[in-house]
């Protein structure tokens, strides 16, 4: 049964099977007035998460850590017919080689695809949900990933024997990383170092720092929220990517990966 509450119109139910997936965001529905939209991509969002935790997360605790950026990729898709829907995991934690939250990012996306048709995917993750994106862009749906503060082990994972984090499954999938430059909780050199690694085989891939900003990216909010939009809507539906994004693209290591996100990015779009 549906949750029942008053925490807002779109948070997400709790699953009462394998659904990962609750009430997408919305602006307002996506109705015309001879029927429903077609959806023509969708938006998985991907949340914090921890090392290790066997206990299920709250999910209200999940909404509200997502809610901002839930909302404006919901405005900034709604005319493109653009589902944005928040992942619920089972378990807290990564796991160790559970990847516990990857495998739930993977689920999402073929219950995505169960629900909407053949429709292509962006996983956008912050902290660990970042992880969880990048680690489960091979799902055959996911078109783009943007990962927002990741947080990624050191170089060698949990023991030499973990090696470091894989980059297979990101082959042909555009990529966009954005880091704090004062980030204390996930290292930002380790996502640098990452998507220096992706970079040699995918030329997709871009990494913007935001100088001065901590884990939270709270002085730059509007900026990370309105690049993150612009990327997904571009891979997903074919929008104009903006050009701080095709400059990102096209220069070589590591001005690509080292791109500063300047103060007021998209707001003169907005005005």
């Amino acid at each position: 049964m549906a949750h029942q509450g008053t925490r807002g119109p779109d948070l997400p139910d709790r699953p009462d099977g394998p659904d990962r997936l609750g009430k997408p965001f919305a602006a307002r529905p996506l109705r015309r007035p001879d029927g429903p939209r077609a959806v023509a991509g969708v938006v998985l969002l991907l949340p914090p998460g921890k090392e290790e935790s066997d206990r299920a997360p709250s999910s209200a605790a999940a909404y509200v850590a997502m809610r901002a950026l839930g909302r404006r990729l919901a405005r900034a898709g709604e005319r493109h017919g653009l589902a944005t829907h928040l992942v619920r995991y089972r378990l807290g934690g990564w796991n160790g080689e559970d990847a516990a939250l990857a495998e739930d990012a993977g689920l999402a996306a073929d219950e995505a695809v169960r629900r909407y048709g053949d429709v292509p995917v962006c996983l956008v993750g912050v902290d660990m949900g970042g992880r969880a994106a990048l680690r489960a862009a091979g799902h055959p749906a996911v078109r783009s990933v943007v990962a927002l503060a990741p947080w990624l082990p050191p170089d060698g994972g949990h023991g030499a024997a973990a090696g470091p984090e894989p980059v297979k499954q990101l082959a042909s999938r555009q990529v966009l990383v954005v880091h704090g430059t004062d980030d204390a909780r996930c290292a930002p050199e380790r996502s640098f170092r990452l998507a220096e690694r992706i970079k040699k085989t995918n030329r997709e891939v871009c990494r913007f720092e935001v100088h001065t900003d901590g884990h939270a990216l709270r002085a730059y909010r509007w900026e990370v929220h309105t690049l993150a939009a612009d990327f997904a809507l571009g891979t997903l539906v074919g929008a104009p990517m903006p050009r701080a994004v095709r400059d990102a693209l096209a220069a070589p290591p590591p001005l690509g990966l080292r791109m500063p996100l300047a103060s007021g990015f998209g707001r003169l779009r907005e005005g």
